[in-house]
């Protein structure tokens, strides 16, 4: 028999404090979980945050901590078909325990922001802390509308770069196919400035280099497409910056997924990644950029 107070391996994490925003995340997080046919983990952090208490003071704050926490468990097991939900109790910081939780997950799920977060914050210290240290990739809940997915959803969108990890693209298409969604992968770039000489070359033609790199992107992704035959795919090539052309193609999208950057591991996420948990008007799937290789 398991044990409902240990993580399960393999597990969809979900991080809830009662708020709309935690109430979001956990929404996200049972569709995965049935989705994935995978157990759901639901964590709650408390800790006493006046200095020295008595026991009994401490034992009080503790309770209304488990009264949050098994209202979320008991949320998901009367409005899902998971057999399989776990109440994690921490004593301590959410982000860490999140963080912690990650390690063996499938995936962690957090909202934009939780009872703790300053109004004035566009991503909760939470939120951005898991999505830069986690180990398995974070769907940070933004935006608007019904949680997960509304009646007629859009894509998913992909911010695929040269330096984009192929654990990224992975997980975009095992999300699209499990969620039978379109997906769309976006490329962004400026055009290099040119400065004017006697021997200057001719300039180059703006159509001609955003289908070769087009051409490129489907190259990229042929592996991922022939393992998932099922998830329809568009490219879309643009001179604009990466943030400017997710940002927008967000506005359309169920699920926008994007690699940590090269500074992942080294405490900070990558500007793209970082802006974008910032200001996607969707969901943000953060995923950790891990060696990996094309499947098959």
């Amino acid at each position: 028999m398991t044990d409902p107070r240990t993580p399960a391996p393999g597990a969809v994490v979900v991080g809830y404090d009662g708020s709309d925003f935690s109430m979001q995340a956990l929404d996200w997080a049972m569709d995965e979980a049935e989705l994935r046919r995978a157990p759901l983990t639901i964590t709650h952090a408390w800790r006493w945050p006046y200095g020295r208490a008595t026991e009994e003071a401490r034992l009080h704050l503790r309770k209304a901590a488990e009264h949050v926490l098994y209202h979320g468990v008991d949320c998901a097991r009367s409005t899902s078909t998971l057999t399989d939900v776990r109440a994690d109790l921490h004593e301590g910081a959410a982000a860490e325990r999140l963080v912690e939780l990650s390690d063996g997950a499938q995936l962690v799920v957090v909202g934009s922001r939780g009872l703790d977060a300053l109004a004035r914050s566009v991503v909760g210290s939470v939120a951005g802390y898991t999505a830069t240290h986690s180990h398995a990739p974070v769907i940070i809940v933004r935006g608007p509308g019904p949680i997960p997915a509304p009646v007629d959803p859009g894509p998913l969108v992909l911010g695929l770069g040269a330096s984009t990890a192929d654990a990224v693209v992975d997980f975009a298409f095992t999300e699209a196919a499990l969620r039978q969604l379109r997906l769309v992968a976006v490329h962004a770039s400026y055009p290099q400035p040119m400065a004017w000489g006697v021997a200057m070359a001719p300039l180059p033609d703006p159509e001609a280099a955003l289908a070769a790199e087009r051409d490129r992107m489907r190259e990229r992704l042929a592996p991922w497409r022939e393992r998932h035959p099922g998830v329809p795919v568009e490219y879309r090539s643009v001179t604009v910056s990466a943030g400017d052309a997710l940002e927008a193609a967000g506005a359309e999208a169920v699920l926008l997924v994007v690699g940590a950057g090269r500074s992942w591991g080294r405490g900070r996420l990558g500007t793209v990644a970082r802006a974008m948990t910032e200001h996607a008007p969707c969901p943000v799937a953060v995923v950790p950029d891990r060696a990996g290789r094309p499947p098959g």
